[in-house]
């Protein structure tokens, strides 16, 4: 039996933390060079205690099997404009030397019957701890706004249903998703013109004294 969940998870939130910076440079490093990131913002959790326990239940996975049987306990998103970005940030987990991937699954040209999309990495990380190395699976789902949008409300009607939705919502949902990967498409057909406006637009906004404020800010 595991006693002590705070200390079992604590590698896993180590993970999370870690590779949080680690992606969140990733696109400020595009953003140094005068480069536009395919990296809109990331977030990550830990799996809460309940959530862990319910899956172990629903999936019949063993408290001494859960390390290697559990992917997701340690999960990491990373958000992007457009479909095309999905595929460049997968290309650069891809070369990274600092984590293992050990499985990927396209949701987005093959989509879950719920309509789900979303491209899923499952990857081995090296966690240095005080008693030494230890490797932790983490998933990093990758997936546009639009993908994020649907994805959020269904999770949070899966709750309310607990996955028995009536037959019309779910009808609804797919048609929902369907919508939400038609706007991710126009939105590619119209890419080029969406990022030429882009960068005249950050300087509208940020006007011409505000170089200068930056300026004073990081000096205080």
């Amino acid at each position: 039996m595991i006693q002590d969940w705070d200390q079992f998870l604590l590698p896993y939130k180590q993970t999370v933390d870690e590779l949080k910076v680690k992606l969140r440079g990733v696109r400020q490093e595009y953003l140094n060079q005068n480069q536009r990131s395919p990296i809109e913002f990331v977030t990550g959790r830990v799996k809460p205690v309940d959530s862990i326990q319910e899956k172990m239940q629903r999936r019949h996975v063993s408290e001494e099997r859960i390390e290697q049987d559990m992917q997701d306990i340690a999960g990491l998103r990373i958000m992007c404009q457009f479909v095309e970005d999905i595929y460049e940030v997968v290309d650069i987990l891809r070369r990274r030397s600092d984590m293992t991937i050990l499985e990927e699954r396209d949701y987005i040209h093959n989509e879950k019957p719920s309509g789900y999309r979303s491209y899923h990495i499952v990857i081995e990380y090296p966690v240095q701890l005080v008693t030494g190395e230890k490797k932790i699976l983490a998933e990093i789902q990758v997936r546009t706004l639009a993908m994020n949008f649907w994805a959020t409300i269904e999770h949070s009607l899966n709750y309310k249903y607990q996955g028995a939705f009536p037959e019309t919502l779910s009808r609804r949902l797919q048609r929902a998703a369907e919508a939400a990967f038609k706007l991710d498409e126009e939105m590619s057909e119209i890419r080029e013109e969406i990022l030429e406006a882009q960068p005249s637009m950050a300087t509208q906004l940020r006007g011409p004294n505000d170089s200068q404020a930056s300026h004073n800010d990081q000096e205080d």
